[in-house]
């Protein structure tokens, strides 16, 4: 790089990066795994630090609910039911126009995530589940690629960076995921101000990494409500680990996968029919069924309770019920087999 922008002249001027890290930082690939709270606030700042391709991956669409805590969405982007990973893509190009944003609307799955992770030099986690972080981890241990996990909920939330070969990854700290329900953000609630810092905390790792540093292994957690924060020291990789000891990734290998209720939400994702849909045929036809609203990323019929939303790759999110079986049942009725 010849020469590096103004823009980025105080950021250049921090000693912990310099012209050297700003290089780097402005060559990398950073692959984002969901746009919500935390998503969104480390699109920004990453698009605002320079980041030369910023991935965005998000199965989800805007919705009124989410414009709380959710950073870089508006009510417009709500009343048009936009892809989260679209609608950030559109924000980002206003903010920052010379990194390569690339809106991923798709789910990570097995069969998905060598594309949707192609070329990244560092993965940041905003996902709400812990099978989807398991299936992360299989893949950038395999890999040798860093990612920082992080994750909120009421006034809590809690950050680390995973190096492979350098610190224990998510299944040395996490052998197994929680038994039974645990707390989520449609049950307990969360505050803007904890997401904001989690996906803060979880950016600064992001960019010392890039830059060329390594951060502290050390697990963060943070309570703004009762006005804490409390770190501990990462454990030692675990020479029995699953994942980084024995190489087994069952995740990865499809043996396991994330559920297909959606975490903390009372709602279904179907993603079993892999096969295009004709959104604006579809549209034509349900009109007749109940309220339709479409666009070139997605159509949503309302048939009280329930709410679908279909997406042009055929998965869908069915509002309204929490039962697989259910999801399927009004799938097949009004989007077909």
């Amino acid at each position: 790089m010849d020469r590096l922008p103004d823009r980025y002249s105080r950021q250049i001027r921090f000693s912990g990066i310099g012209e050297e890290g700003q290089s780097r930082i402005s060559e990398a690939h950073v692959t984002l795994v969901g746009c919500g709270a935390l998503g969104t606030v480390h699109a920004e700042i990453l698009a605002r630090a320079g980041v030369g391709t910023l991935r965005i991956i998000d199965r989800d669409y805007v919705e009124e609910s989410n414009l709380q805590r959710q950073l870089l969405f508006s009510e417009a982007d709500a009343a048009e039911a936009m892809p989260k990973a679209q609608a950030a893509a559109r924000r980002l190009a206003q903010v920052n126009s010379t990194v390569a944003v690339e809106p991923r609307v798709e789910d990570l799955t097995p069969a998905s995530i060598d594309d949707l992770f192609e070329d990244t030099h560092l993965i940041l986690d905003a996902t709400d589940n812990f099978e989807t972080r398991y299936l992360i981890n299989d893949w950038a241990v395999r890999q040798s690629i860093p990612w920082v996990y992080g994750a909120a909920v009421g006034s809590y939330g809690l950050a680390m960076p995973v190096i492979p070969g350098k610190t224990a990854c998510f299944a040395c700290v996490y052998p197994e995921p929680p038994v039974g329900a645990q707390p989520t953000c449609e049950t307990a609630g969360v505050i803007a101000p904890v997401t904001a810092m989690v996906a803060s905390w979880q950016a600064a790792l992001a960019l010392k990494i890039l830059a060329g540093g390594e951060p502290a292994h050390k697990l963060t957690m943070f309570d703004p409500w009762i006005g804490s924060v409390r770190q501990i020291a990462q454990p030692q990789p675990d020479s029995e680990c699953r994942v980084c000891a024995r190489r087994e990734f069952r995740y990865l290998d499809g043996k396991r996968r994330a559920p297909i209720s959606l975490c903390g939400r009372n709602a279904v994702q179907i993603h079993e029919r892999q096969r295009p849909v004709d959104l604006a045929e579809l549209a034509s036809r349900l009109r007749a069924t109940g309220t339709v609203r479409a666009n070139e990323f997605a159509l949503r019929l309302q048939v009280p309770p329930h709410e679908i939303t279909v997406f042009p790759d055929g998965r869908a999110i069915i509002k309204g019920t929490t039962d697989p079986g259910v999801a399927r049942s009004l799938y097949s009725r009004y989007v077909g087999n």
